[in-house]
This record gives C-alpha cells, sequence and structure tokens, in this order.
C-alpha cells in the first residue's frame, strides 16, 4: 500500500511529471500534522461526540467543551481527510470514520490511536539515537500499569482490523476442521482475540494464551467481556523462558511477537514449539513482513519494520528469515497466507 500524492488537475500532474512537486515537504510538514490530528481527534472524543447524527461545531463542542477555533481548524482538517462530511454548516461522519474511529464497531481501531497518542508518539523523538546506536526502547521493560492498560487496548484494536479474515482464512489441521478436541497454543496472546475467533467457530478447541503477567493483568478483563469460560485461559509466562511441554498442542500461534525478538531468540522459540506440536500440528507466526528492497515498494512493511526496530530493537522479518527458523526446527514449509485487508502481513505456516 502506497499513500501518493494525486494531481487534480492537468497543471498538478504536469507539475508532478516534472519534478516541481517538493514531495519531502509534504512528508515532514504534512503528514505529521495528518497522523496527530487524527490521533488528537480520538483521545479527545471528537469522533465519539459526532456519533449521533450531524452537528454544528458549536453543538460539538457543547460536548468536547474545547477551544471553539481551534476545534473548528481540526473540524476543516479532518474533513479534507475524509472523516467528515460537511452540509449546511454541520458535520457528519463518513462510512470510513464511523466503522473504523468509534470505540464499539468490531473492526475499530480507536484503542491503538489512543495508545499511540498517549504512549508511542514520544517514542519517535528517540529515532535519531536509534539511528546512531542500533538500540531500541525495548519499552516493555519500561511500561507503568497505566502504559501496559493503554497497550493492551492498543493490541486489541489492531487485532480488530484483522481477526475476521484471520479465522476464515487461517490453515488448519484437519483434527480442528472436523470439530474434533483439539489445542492451540497462543504465544503472547493477552487480549486473545485470535484464539476466541477460533475457539467460538470450533467449540471443540481449547486455547491457552501465554504471556508476561503484567499484560495478562491488564487482558483478563477483556478475556472475560468475551464470556469463553474454560475454553480460552491465561497462562503466564515468558516464551524465551519457558518450555511449551512436548506433544501437546495441535496448533501454535504467535501473532505480533516475533518482532519483539532477535533471529537467535526466534530460533530457540521455534525448536520449542517444534517439540511442543501433535503430529500434523501447525506454527502459524503472524506478521507484517519486511519487503525487498528489489521488490515494489510496500510501504505499511517497511514503516512497521523502522517502527519496531526503534521501538523494541528487532524490526520485521522477510518470509525467508521465519521459514528459516521453522525449518531448523524440524517442521516442513506449509503455505504463506497474505491478508487481503492489510497490506505487508501475512500468516506464516509450518507443519511439523
Amino acid at each position: 500500500m502506497q499513500l501518493t500524492v494525486t494531481p487534480e488537475n492537468l497543471l498538478e500532474w504536469i507539475a508532478l511529471r516534472a519534478n516541481l512537486v517538493p514531495i519531502p515537504l509534504l512528508h515532514a510538514q504534512i503528514m505529521p500534522v495528518l497522523a496527530k490530528a487524527v490521533l488528537e481527534a480520538a483521545d479527545k472524543g471528537i469522533f465519539e461526540a459526532a456519533r449521533y447524527g450531524s452537528k454544528t461545531l458549536a453543538e460539538l463542542n457543547v460536548t468536547l467543551q474545547l477551544n471553539e477555533k481551534a476545534l473548528g481548524e481540526l473540524m476543516g482538517l479532518l474533513t479534507a481527510m475524509g472523516y467528515f462530511n460537511f452540509r449546511n454548516n454541520r458535520f457528519t461522519l463518513t462510512r470510513m470514520a464511523r466503522r473504523f474511529t468509534l470505540s464499539d464497531d468490531p473492526r475499530s481501531v480507536h484503542g491503538l490511536i489512543v495508545f499511540n497518542n498517549r504512549v508511542t508518539w514520544d517514542w519517535m523523538n528517540h529515532l535519531g539515537e536509534y539511528l546512531q546506536t542500533g538500540k531500541g526502547i525495548q519499552y516493555h521493560d519500561t511500561f507503568t500499569p497505566e502504559q501496559w492498560h493503554y497497550y493492551q487496548l492498543g493490541m486489541v484494536a489492531a487485532s480488530n482490523a484483522e481477526v475476521s479474515e484471520f479465522a476464515r482464512r487461517v490453515p488448519l489441521t484437519k483434527t480442528i476442521r472436523s470439530g474434533n478436541v483439539a489445542t492451540m497454543l497462543d504465544i503472547g496472546g493477552s487480549h486473545g482475540n485470535h484464539a476466541v475467533a477460533l475457539c467460538r467457530k470450533y467449540p471443540a478447541l481449547t486455547a491457552t494464551l501465554l504471556d508476561l503477567p503484567q499484560a495478562i493483568e491488564q487482558a483478563a478483563p477483556m478475556l472475560a467481556k468475551q464470556q469463553m469460560g474454560n475454553q480460552v485461559q491465561h497462562q503466564v509466562g515468558n516464551a524465551l523462558i519457558d518450555d511449551f511441554g512436548e506433544n501437546a498442542f495441535d496448533l501454535v500461534l504467535m501473532s505480533n511477537v516475533a518482532h519483539h525478538f532477535t533471529p537467535e531468540e526466534n530460533q530457540d522459540v521455534a525448536n520449542k514449539v517444534a517439540k511442543a506440536l501433535r503430529p500434523n500440528g501447525l506454527f502459524i507466526i503472524n506478521e507484517f513482513i519486511r519487503p525487498d528492497l528489489s521488490s515494489p515498494p510496500e510501504l505499511v512493511g517497511s514503516s512497521t519494520n523502522l517502527f519496531y526496530g526503534l521501538s523494541s530493537t528487532a524490526g520485521n522479518y522477510s518470509i525467508a528469515e521465519i521459514q528459516a527458523w521453522q525449518q531448523a526446527a524440524g517442521l516442513a514449509t506449509h503455505k504463506v497466507v497474505w491478508y487481503r485487508t492489510i497490506p505487508g502481513r501475512a500468516m506464516v505456516v509450518a507443519r511439523k
């Protein structure tokens, strides 16, 4: 996926073709303002204030209690960005904004927006230092309880964008698909959205969510709201230290975790997973993929690669690197499933 500059008339097209448009100025001046506008709009409750019907600026501000001049400027930008329609001096949420910014929509990314505004926005100030030292923030080691809370809300929101497609397209063993009793391990599963989606679809499947105690403390109430009972349960642990057992699981999922680990750590995890899988069991690494620089540009994978490097000192991995860990652990390459709704993201699947 690319964010492109699109000409709206012939003169603008000519200017772009003639290399007269200062693209770096758009990236450096305009895009940071666009990003922060969306972050603050969600955090300040602007989208929620417009949930019911169209509102004038003054009517919005009865709820928001912000500076009306500043709010008007922000609303103008959000309208230009496609979050609002403006007609007869009234603002109305667009279909896109209603789906993805309102907190209770199943596909909402509201929690991730708030997490990015309150926690990760400041991380970008460390990018220059990261480029000099190669040492990332390692945020898991420094989170306060409040930040852990926002982090879990953000991870739930991030998974909302993919979980329906995941449940529909994920490769599964014959045991699971046939409705027989089966077990799943979700490494770093915290909120449990992926496991819950599969367990609802396959009632004979049970899942264990292995995660750090700080994550489980914040994620447990979120899982409880899913009302899965004993079918999906948390287990306090650390994937880098703990053993996963032997011949214990039909499916092991590791989603959004590999980018936190070094190649050596990922290999160690893969070795333990291979031991824990039953015959024909599957190991799925669900991640954004680092693009090959010689391939067509892919903005999502490239930007998340830099962000994860900054935040965790690892970054994304290529398909070949992920498959190499699986193969070295004695697993056979099975398939790669690229998401249709999230560019640059894939399930890399191996079979025992």
